[in-house]
């Protein structure tokens, strides 16, 4: 929590399944690297996340103050493997196709303990959600809300039935902010639990929705995959971005178009531009809106005075809005395609002996065919320790790329 006269810092996770494993390479680095940089634990007064991000959302807002949180945080990621995330069988596989196709319903390995409490969908997840249920102390989350630990923990999911965006806010005065020009995203105080963190990160089609007073819940990304605008509203001054997804100069753009246009009508190529215009493709642009923004407030204050701002907002207070306001920021993503990494673990995995391994690698491996050079897809789906680890050592090497920036940005000092 930020005392008086301290900034209020939130930090703000996206989504994108098993590339999530890159987001929490940079947390480890925030929680156990950065603190011997800042002679103190890094403070984060707000946290907000969508999909994955909503699963590390909750685990920040549980562990409060201590050490070694950044390493239980990547060993959960190193544990992963794919027969620990997918009950997948023999006829899983056979019967995927019919099911793309609409020819069956209902998940495709079922659990009766979740009956009525689901949606279909193509994976069944449930020990992925019993990895989650077990590594979070998802009591200590209210603790730590309740004493001023944290001011406020958000996660968005979509409501299926109507498209909006609903931002679950749990808070100590259960106080939610509005968005009053955007009649698709509205917010909600709330206890946040499991099912709230495992509907945001229900990723339509692959992973079930869930339900929650109710309504079912899929994937927050479709509409607010990036929640910088919940940790502004909630009154974040500094934030941390973490994305997903790589910016690839121009002329490699171009050096693609030609496969891209070959493989336009294979499905899992089609599925995994899908899944990048959904979960990642918002992201730069909000940050470079935020950034705009800064740019204008500073020019304003060096044309006008250093009051310019206060007296902008008179006129946007009267006109109903919220007070506008420099926010310092820091955005990491990858240096490195993650699915171009996908595509190279999956091509140099080893042949495993046991039988439901190898039928998860041959969904794994049907799920990219012939979708080179683009693996977006497989890249959504291999929680496996081959591919995680990989993920997790390059969050930390970006994270470490940029400790300048976050010395500066968790600093007690003014913003630049």
């Amino acid at each position: 929590m930020a005392e008086q006269g301290e900034p209020r810092i939130a930090v703000v996770l996206s989504g994108g399944g098993a590339r999530g494993a890159y987001e929490a390479g940079v947390l480890s680095y925030v929680l156990d690297e950065l603190p011997a940089l800042l002679g103190r634990p890094a403070r984060i007064s707000i946290v907000t996340g969508t999909s994955v991000g909503a699963i590390h959302a909750c685990f920040l807002a549980s562990i409060g103050g201590g050490d070694g949180h950044g390493a239980r945080l990547g060993e959960m990621w190193r544990s992963m493997s794919l027969t620990r995330v997918y009950r997948l069988g023999i006829s899983d596989v056979v019967r995927m196709p019919l099911w793309l196709l609409g020819q069956l319903s209902g998940v495709m390995s079922s659990s009766s303990r979740d009956e009525g409490l689901r949606l279909p969908a193509l994976f069944d997840t449930g020990p992925l959600e019993e990895i989650v249920a077990r590594e979070i102390d998802w009591a200590r989350i209210h603790g730590n809300i309740k004493s001023g630990v944290l001011d406020a923990l958000a996660v968005t999911a979509t409501e299926i039935a109507t498209g909006r965006s609903v931002v679950f806010v749990d808070n100590r005065d259960h106080a939610v902010p509005s968005w009053p020009s955007d009649p698709f995203v509205i917010a909600r105080p709330a206890k946040v639990g499991l099912d709230h963190a495992l509907a945001s990160a229900a990723i339509p089609v692959l992973f079930a929705p869930r339900r929650i007073d109710g309504a079912f819940y899929c994937d927050g990304g479709l509409r607010l995959n990036t929640p910088l605008s919940p940790a502004l509203r909630l009154g974040a001054d500094r934030v941390l971005v973490i994305g997903l997804r790589h910016r690839r100069p121009s002329y490699i753009e171009d050096r693609l178009a030609q496969h891209r246009e070959v493989s336009y009508l294979n499905p899992a190529f089609l599925a995994g531009k899908i899944l990048n215009a959904l979960l990642l493709d918002r992201i730069e642009n909000d940050i470079d809106q935020l950034r705009l923004m800064n740019d204008v407030f500073r020019t304003g204050q060096g044309e006008f005075g250093p009051d310019f701002l206060d007296r902008l907002n008179r006129h946007v207070e009267e006109l109903g809005h919220p007070a506008l306001r420099l926010v310092e920021n820091c955005f990491i993503h990858p240096s490195q395609d993650l699915g171009e990494i996908a595509g190279e673990v999956l091509s140099t995995r080893a042949g495993e002996a046991a039988l439901t391994e190898r039928v998860a690698s041959l969904a794994m491996r049907a799920a990219a065919r012939g979708a080179f050079p683009d693996k977006d897809l497989l890249s959504y789906l291999l929680f496996d320790r081959s591919y995680t680890a990989r993920l997790l050592e390059l969050g930390r090497a970006d994270a470490a790329a940029a400790k300048d920036e976050l010395v500066h940005l968790f600093s007690d000092g003014a913003p630049r």
